[in-house]
């Protein structure tokens, strides 16, 4: 049986693993298994592109798949590159600005960072 280390936060034994994180039940304090002085805040969503990257503000993607507008006949292509995106929570993670289009949201699952 592997021995997992206590919560650094309420010093509880009862912690778990879920992938990479090591949680707590009592206090929901989550760290990381390799260095357990960083721990991941509530608020902080690591956000993903479609392989697997983390993104982050100011990044430059490009998109993988045509992307129709709502609302609008417009399309955005395959290939379309997007500089210095802004990250944001919600269904669309993605906020920035596309030449021909304008501001848009996109989701991460549809991007991939260059």
């Amino acid at each position: 049986m592997s021995t997992l280390p206590a919560c650094p936060k309420c010093n509880s034994e009862f912690t778990y693993e879920d992938g990479q994180l090591l949680i707590c039940p009592e206090c929901a304090y989550e760290w990381s298994a390799d260095s357990p002085g960083e721990a991941v805040a509530d608020g902080d969503k690591v956000i993903k592109d479609s392989v697997g990257n983390t993104l982050q503000d100011g990044d430059t993607i490009t998109v993988i798949k045509d992307l129709k507008v709502k609302g609008s006949s417009l399309v955005v292509k395959v290939g379309t590159k997007v500089k210095g995106i802004r990250l944001c929570d919600g269904d669309h993670d993605i906020d920035c600005k596309i030449d021909g289009i304008g501001a848009m949201k996109l989701k991460s699952e549809f991007v991939r960072k260059v």
